[in-house]
């Protein structure tokens, strides 16, 4: 049995070593992406959120977004709503930064109530 060759060897690390790099620098962005959208639903679920303001929970969703270091904006933040039901939408974008590479993220987080 012939041993696999060096540099097939060292190639086979440099791969994982990037992709483990890739995780670390996106992984987190797709985490608190999904603990805001489960915030937004959990708001949006909540009977007593029909009743504040669309401002106030425009504000709590940028609260939200600002722990969880995410460059949500004002107007990222979308509320709608009919007799029976609210909606809130979460648009925004995050630009990462890889060696070599650019890419920008498009998150759409939303939630709503029925």
């Amino acid at each position: 049995m012939n041993p696999l060759p060096r540099w097939r060897i060292a190639a086979a690390v440099l791969v994982l070593a990037g992709l483990a790099l890739l995780a670390a620098k996106i992984g987190p962005l797709y985490i608190h992406n999904l603990e805001l959208q489960n915030f937004a639903h959990d708001l949006g679920a909540n009977p007593e959120s029909r009743a504040k303001p669309d401002d106030l929970l425009r504000t709590q969703v940028l609260d939200k977004a600002r722990a969880l270091e995410l460059p949500v904006k004002t107007e990222n933040v979308q509320i709608a709503r009919t007799p029976d039901t609210l909606r809130i939408d979460v648009r925004y974008i995050v630009r990462v930064d890889l060696p070599g590479y650019t890419v920008d993220l498009h998150f759409y987080p939303g939630a709503g109530s029925r």
